[in-house]
């Protein structure tokens, strides 16, 4: 059975598929994975999965090492790029003891114990915490919320030999200290037309005012996380809103002007590279879906990302 007989049998038009940022409803879908299981045979389809989805998702995960200083400030981040994933659950870090704990936690209608979508979530990100991390990241434990398989040899070789099961979440441990190791330092853009990196996006805009400079690089490293506002702001900076208020005002602007700039400007030269789908782009400026994103696009462009993509 190939995939298009798989989609049908679920009652997902398989056209859907081919439509960027189409959203598959939740039943369907567990539909189509709990199938795909039931039609491989294979326990460990969701580390296959996991590892399908670690290099499919690693152009977004490459941006965010030119926004991101340290792994603390992208574990900040991770929540929101779950929601790439729509309505499937949400993951939390958690300092515990000498390691922090990253957590799966399946939302209402996935079954906290469905072990091919735990193995798929904790496979693909720790593929991920350890190729974007100047430094080894490695996997201390790993807690799975379902039972022990008859077979651990994949999971094993996958994550090490440190397997509990049967444990109230699924997460994994990593040593706390590598929260401050640095991402990898790309020496080259990620697309033929990308020029947004920083030291090439915010040194070409006003050089002499490094206030400015870095309120912008600040702004930009807060966007994916999806909460940015004139006091988390103020807070990064290190002064209070009334101090950034009034240095704003200084040079004639203020912060949702300045933000409306920034998103407007980087929308536009992450569109240029069309291996980030809108969603992505979407997630790094800190939109809470694509369709918030494209209104927001059509009021400064005139036009929707996708017809502007195609124009470039």
């Amino acid at each position: 059975m190939d995939s298009r007989q798989l989609v049908r049998r679920v009652g997902i038009p398989a056209d859907l598929l081919g439509i960027p940022g189409e959203r598959i409803p939740l039943t369907r879908y567990t539909a189509l994975y709990r199938l795909a299981e039931e039609v491989s045979g294979d326990p460990d389809l969701g580390l296959v999965v996991g590892h399908i989805s670690y290099f499919t998702g690693m152009n977004l995960h490459l941006y965010m090492t030119t926004i991101c200083r340290n792994l603390k400030e992208y574990f900040n981040v991770i929540p929101s790029t779950i929601r790439l994933r729509g309505d499937l659950g949400r993951v939390l870090i958690k300092p515990a003891g000498n390691y922090i704990r990253l957590e799966w936690h399946p939302l209402a209608g996935v079954p906290a114990d469905w072990r091919c979508l735990n193995d798929e979530m904790l496979a693909s990100s720790a593929a991920i915490v350890g190729s974007i991390c100047a430094l080894p990241v490695p996997v201390r434990a790993v807690e799975f919320s379902h039972p022990r398989p008859a077979d651990t040899s994949a999971l094993q070789r996958q994550f090490g030999p440190e397997l509990r099961f049967d444990c109230e979440v699924s997460c994994l441990y990593f040593d706390r200290d590598c929260v401050r190791y640095p991402l990898i330092d790309l020496d080259y853009d990620l697309g033929p037309d990308f020029r947004a990196l920083p030291e090439s996006f915010f040194e070409e805009l006003d050089q002499a005012d490094l206030f400015l400079r870095d309120t912008r690089a600040t702004m930009r490293r807060a966007l994916p996380a999806g909460e940015l506002t004139i006091d988390s702001l103020a807070a990064d900076l290190g002064i209070s809103r009334r101090t950034l208020q009034r240095r704003l005002t200084e040079r004639d602007t203020s912060f949702k002007e300045l933000l409306q700039a920034l998103r407007e400007e980087l929308a536009a030269r992450y569109l240029h590279d069309r291996r980030l789908a809108i969603t992505e782009i979407a997630l790094l400026l800190g939109y809470s879906d694509q369709a918030s994103f494209s209104n927001a696009f059509r009021a400064w462009r005139g036009c929707s990302p996708t017809e502007y993509r195609s124009q470039q």
